[in-house]
């Protein structure tokens, strides 16, 4: 396994919900480690390109207002095999087929409204943690 870097965002449910501490704490345990974050309100434009490749997907319009309806903490998370090991603390997509202990499980409210957010390959994770962070701004 090498060390790789995965992109996180802790979606606008979690933050309203005030999970953040406890998601970060599920990420740090399962071995993944905090190199970079930030929370920040998207606008349309900065959610529009994030999520480029459902663009013409039916759920686009709703996951735009959705990914801008409050804050969001996005972060670079670091470790071996960091992508896989993300997804698997995430749990599917749709919180009824998660994992119990997931987040998603544990904090989704349903499957757009589900918490968190993780890339799902290394080429994404590159373009997504290009997107949100300067090259300046990864510390760990």
């Amino acid at each position: 396994m090498a060390v790789e870097r995965t992109l996180s965002i802790i979606k606008p449910d979690a933050t309203e919900r005030n999970l953040t501490g406890l998601i970060i704490a599920r990420l740090e345990a399962a071995g993944l480690r905090v190199v970079a974050q930030k929370r920040v309100l998207w606008k349309k434009k900065d959610a529009r390109k994030f999520y480029d490749v459902h663009k013409d997907q039916p759920f686009f319009k709703d996951l735009i207002n959705f990914m801008t309806s409050g804050p969001i903490v996005i972060q670079v998370l670091e470790g071996e095999d960091a992508i896989a090991k993300n997804r698997a603390v995430m749990g599917a997509t749709n919180p009824v087929d998660a994992a119990p202990g997931t987040i998603r499980k544990d904090f989704a409210v349903n499957l757009q409204r589900n918490s968190v957010h993780g890339s799902d390959s290394p080429a994404n994770a590159k373009r997504e943690i290009a997107l949100c962070f300067k090259k300046s701004e990864i510390v760990g």
